[in-house]
């Protein structure tokens, strides 16, 4: 039979012994395995998903939050505006209310004495001239009227007719007209051209007449445009002297203005003495500007001096008196916040304390179990026990922490003894075995404190004399069956074996490694074998 070291045995209690699953029912839960993780990774990018949504909505919110305070000033600023847009409405009301009154009024009325005069004596001269320009505009249209009518006459009736006598003399022959008809002839045409003399005679004395109208009509012209270039320059002169009026009123407003602006400054100066205006009130307004020039050159000397201080100082002691509140309520909030620190800290020592009692009482029973006729106890390390104490072990120090403050428990020291007489012993005085001891008794003593549901050693007795391994094996057995917990170890040693419930061997060939369950008797075999073959 060929050599099989024991590698690994499993104690095992109270679950079902573990069996070997077939290569389908391993890709099976494979699949389920992988069917799990990939809806674990679809669930985890959902939820990163949804994680970046959160925060691109808390991102739009606080986007809306900025805009709603930027919107909300730009509305303050609008009120301000429209404040100031309706400051200006007002005045161009007021404006509009006393040009109005002034349209009411005649225009007259803002003219000087002398120019009333002049306007009431050109009016009756304007008035006749008007007058004449319209009868001159008649007599012109009835002599036009007369000029064509004579015109007419001489072109269709006097003209024809000398043709038509011109045409029968020249076509009659002097042979054979007689002496009558001659004469005859002659005296019509005589009469004719005397008709046509007449006609021109009126007609000159017309057109003479018409030049003497237009003559006198262009006078008159001229005359009324000297009248209404007067008139324009009237006008003109009375939009000049509106503007002025505007001007004086805008004058009138800023003084009004800078009135009521002295009077709230003599205001804010504080109550005056009843005889304050009437010790000025006599004086002239030279006087008065020499004594506000002295008064100027007095405070000129004084230019110096902060003109906003007292602004200042209301200011800083408003400023003051907030952050005075404000450190009120951090002081308060800061003692609020230190009680709280010191009742965790009680609640904390308090808890540590417990904790620590119970694990001492349990590592003074479990220390005593394992080793018979010693005793081991556990002594919690202050700060004022470190600065006593010359024998600490390397674990024994702390180090304050950057606050300056350091913690009131620094510490677990270990004293034992295996004998039961002379001085108890620390860790650095103990061998390799009995740390092991040490160790094991410190895990009982907290098992039994904090029971946790298995346990997983390796080779926690490899250093343990023969008595020491019983005893770890029968409180372990006894552990098992009280305490409902699971221990799964390794070992070389047949006394935790003996106290199993379920083992298994490891063994390695052709380097591949197997689990197999084995017997008791066979792990023992094994076991005896392995030391036979250590000790050849």
């Amino acid at each position: 039979m060929p050599y099989l070291k024991p590698d690994l045995f499993l104690v095992l209690k109270p679950f079902p012994p573990i069996v070997l699953f077939s290569t389908e029912l391993v890709s099976q839960i494979d699949d389920k395995i992988t069917k799990i993780v990939t809806e674990q990774q679809k669930i985890d990018a959902k939820r990163a998903h949804d994680k970046s949504e959160v925060e691109q909505l808390k991102q739009d919110i606080a986007n809306a939050n900025k805009q709603k305070q930027l919107v909300s000033k730009a509305i303050a600023n609008k009120e301000k505006s429209l404040v100031d847009v309706q400051n200006q409405i007002d005045q161009l009301k007021a404006s509009m209310a006393i040009k109005e009154a002034e349209m009411g009024t005649e225009l007259i009325d803002h003219l000087t004495p002398e120019e009333k005069k002049l306007l009431s004596d050109l009016n009756p001269e304007i008035k006749d001239l008007k007058e004449k320009l319209v009868a001159c505009k008649a007599d012109r249209v009835e002599t036009e009227a007369r000029k064509s009518e004579l015109e007419t006459n001489l072109t269709t009736n006097l003209r024809r007719r000398k043709q038509e006598l011109e045409a029968v003399i020249s076509s009659v022959d002097a042979d054979f007209l007689d002496d009558d008809a001659e004469l005859k002839g002659k005296e019509e045409l005589n009469s004719a051209k005397k008709l046509v003399d007449d006609a021109t005679t009126q007609l000159r004395g017309v057109s003479e007449s018409i030049r003497d109208r237009t003559n006198q009509i262009k006078k008159i012209k001229d005359e009324m445009n000297k009248l209404k270039s007067l008139e324009d320059d009237y006008e003109r002169r009375l939009q000049e002297e509106a503007k002025e009026l505007e001007l004086l009123l805008s004058k009138k407003n800023i003084y009004s203005s800078k009135e009521d602006e002295y009077s709230k400054k003599i205001r804010e100066l504080g109550p005056l003495t009843s005889d304050a205006f009437e010790a000025y009130k006599r004086r002239t307004i030279k006087d008065l500007h020499k004594m506000l020039h002295r008064c100027n050159e007095q405070l000129q000397q004084f230019s110096h001096v902060n003109k906003k201080a007292l602004d200042q100082y209301i200011n800083f002691t408003e400023q003051r008196e907030e952050l005075q509140k404000r450190q009120a309520e951090l002081d308060a909030g800061d003692e609020k916040i230190r009680e709280l620190i010191s009742v965790l800290d009680q609640r904390k020592d308090e808890s540590i304390e417990r904790t620590f009692k119970g694990v001492a009482r349990h590592f003074r029973e479990v220390f005593s179990e394992l080793v018979q006729g010693g005793h081991g106890h556990l002594v919690m390390m202050k700060k004022k026990d470190l600065d006593n104490d010359d024998d600490q072990d390397e674990d024994g120090s702390r180090e304050a922490n950057p606050e300056g403050r350091v913690e009131k428990y620094i510490g677990v020291k270990v004293k034992v003894s295996f004998t039961g007489q002379g001085e108890t012993q620390s860790m650095k005085q103990l061998s390799g075995g009995q740390k092991t001891v040490v160790a094991l008794t410190l895990i009982f003593a907290i098992q039994r404190c904090d029971p946790a549901p298995f346990y997983l050693f390796d080779e926690i007795d490899a250093a343990l004399d023969p008595q020491y391994r019983t005893a770890v094996g029968n409180m372990i057995r006894r552990l098992a069956d009280i305490a409902n917990t699971q221990f799964i170890t390794t070992t070389f040693r047949p006394e935790l074996v003996k106290v199993a419930d379920k083992i298994y061997g490891v063994t390695h060939k052709n380097r591949v490694s197997r689990v197999s369950v084995v017997t008791k008797e066979d792990a023992l075999e094994f076991i005896e074998l392995d030391q036979t073959h250590n000790a050849e």
